[in-house]
């Protein structure tokens, strides 16, 4: 951390501990529940736009239950680690108990409003909440395995946009998905372990990793999610505005933005992926681009 990220960190912040407990700046990452609705071409559709503005709302509110459980639990580890000791909990801002009734809170609304929006997107709900708490519990000390847990918690949120509007999920939505979470987590922990190192005490899991093996499992998964997200692309390219072969053509700032994203990664910059979007402005405008073009494509 540079000396003046450390001064900024050490500033009192003006918003209350309990907002920042729930960390409302990693929301950015429930706006995939807005995904399947994209990619179906019915994100305009008033009760898709609906249903998916409640998925997003639930998720935030059963994340914020997620991360208020975690910052609890793993209170001793954040205080080594050079950003997360300035988090409420870790810091002393917000007790242990009040952290605890504060998700017990935000659960109960989160729940409350999925399953009265659909069955299906309160199991979704669920399904994530069992395997965040099992990840928290002890499943993120096992390697490989922690990868995969974190990133089901992406390729749910994608999932949840669908099964709230009753949107079908095809196969190569959830491959890209899929794979598309399992780059971004892996590209976490690449950072992570390039910026503060395995001996950091911050994540157990980190010394059983290497830079090496990190490196080739965001790389596999870039490639596959490259390779899924252009097989969709050609096998859906007619039908666009004006017969021009959109999809196809959207392959090309997808890539660029995952090769600017793989950037961030390299550099050991991407251990918040919800930073990196928020902050690097080329990716902002390569996926500005895309989304353009991508709706473009399925406007019929």
């Amino acid at each position: 951390m540079t000396t003046d990220t450390r001064e900024l960190a050490l500033r009192p912040s003006r918003v209350p501990a309990a907002v920042r407990a729930v960390r409302p700046r990693q929301w950015v990452k429930n706006v995939l529940v807005f995904t399947a609705p994209l990619a179906a071409g019915r994100l305009l559709e008033r009760g898709v736009v609906i249903g998916s503005l409640l998925a997003f709302v639930s998720f935030c509110l059963v994340s914020a239950t997620v991360y208020l459980i975690n910052d609890v639990r793993d209170v001793e580890e954040d205080r080594l680690h050079p950003k997360k000791r300035f988090r409420p909990i870790a810091a002393g801002e917000l007790s242990p108990a009040a952290a605890l009734l504060l998700a017990a809170v935000t659960g109960v609304l989160g729940f409350g409003l999925g399953f009265w929006v659909s069955g299906e997107l309160g199991l979704t709900l669920t399904v994530y909440l069992v395997l965040q708490v099992l990840y928290s519990t002890f499943l993120k000390h096992l390697p490989v395995v922690d990868l995969a847990m974190v990133a089901s918690g992406f390729l749910l949120r994608a999932i949840a946009g669908g099964v709230a509007s009753d949107i079908p999920l095809s196969q190569w939505f959830l491959l890209v998905a899929a794979f598309g979470s399992f780059f971004m987590v892996a590209g976490k922990r690449y950072s992570e372990l390039k910026s503060v190192g395995a001996d950091a005490g911050t994540r157990r899991s980190l010394l059983r990793y290497s830079e090496s093996y990190l490196r080739f499992a965001w790389m596999l998964a870039a490639v596959m999610v490259l390779i899924s997200y252009s097989l969709w692309a050609f096998e859906n390219r007619g039908g666009g505005l004006g017969g021009i072969p959109w999809t196809a053509i959207s392959i090309a700032p997808f890539t660029l933005g995952l090769l600017q994203y793989a950037l961030e990664v390299d550099t050991g910059n991407a251990g918040e992926p919800e930073e990196v979007v928020l902050h690097d402005h080329v990716l902002q405008v390569i996926g500005l681009v895309w989304l353009v073009t991508i709706s473009v494509a399925v406007t019929r």
